[in-house]
């Protein structure tokens, strides 16, 4: 498949719906498009799905991912489209929408634990679906009040309505900014990218990431413990729905 370079429109503007492009390449796994709004899958958000529109015929969009420059659309079928098509692509919001409530409820809870426990747990990861996600955490002394407390100070500063946005910084200034990333493998991303973008959540919490976010914390709903998972030692596994916003 041809290597270009594709406009990532969800950087730009992660509440856009619909979008036209041009084809610059097929193959039978798929199409590379000009520009997208279409995220692959990444950082933990699982992927968009919808459709593309040629001409009359519809085709759906299944899976998208990142080869990389390139955002590859893998749909049902290909038949029909070539290089130069011009098309119209609209992504399944719902399923979007829902991942960017639980991206940014992760970065709060992170804020939360970043900026009020920092000496008592650290989380080591994440993972968001349409109806929940998890966060795993490193914690010497765990118990369900701790989560309770935390998940008690995310809600309340959810329900206060701060900012959230994207900024793209130089690298120079990014390692200027402490724990913009908290993992070793993020801190060496950082190092090697000319231009980093920042999810800021205004009040609480900023640091690099490459997915879509709400603009407000009301959005995000509230937050509700589904259940707690032991991984090891210290390694806790929480997993968390939202409440509609």
């Amino acid at each position: 498949m041809l290597c270009t370079v594709t406009e990532k429109l969800y950087y730009d503007d992660m509440y856009m719906k619909e979008f036209q492009a041009e084809v610059v390449s097929v193959d039978s796994n798929g199409i590379v498009l000009d520009r997208t709004a279409f995220y692959p899958t990444g950082g933990g958000q699982p992927n968009d799905t919808g459709i593309i529109v040629n001409d009359d015929k519809t085709y759906r969009v299944v899976d998208v991912q990142k080869h990389g420059d390139d955002v590859v659309h893998i749909l049902e079928s290909v038949d029909g489209l070539k290089a130069g098509d011009r098309i119209y692509g609209k992504i399944d919001w719902e399923r979007r929408y829902a991942h960017m409530r639980y991206h940014t409820a992760i970065h709060i809870l992170d804020g939360i634990v970043s900026a009020k426990h920092n000496s008592e747990a650290l989380l080591t990861g994440g993972q968001i679906y349409e109806d929940r996600s998890r966060i795993d955490m490193n914690i010497e002394n765990f118990t369900k009040e701790f989560v309770d407390q935390i998940i008690q100070e995310a809600n309340e500063f959810i329900s206060e309505g701060h900012r959230v946005y994207a900024e793209n910084i130089s690298r120079e200034e990014a390692m200027k900014r402490p724990n913009l990333a908290r993992t070793e493998p993020g801190r060496k991303l950082i190092e090697s990218l000319p231009v980093v973008r920042i999810i800021v959540i205004e009040g609480l919490d900023e640091q690099s990431d490459g997915g879509t976010h709400v603009a407000n914390t009301r959005e995000v709903g509230k937050i509700v413990l589904r259940k707690i998972e032991n991984k090891g030692r210290k390694n806790k596994r929480i997993e968390f729905e939202l409440s509609p916003a």
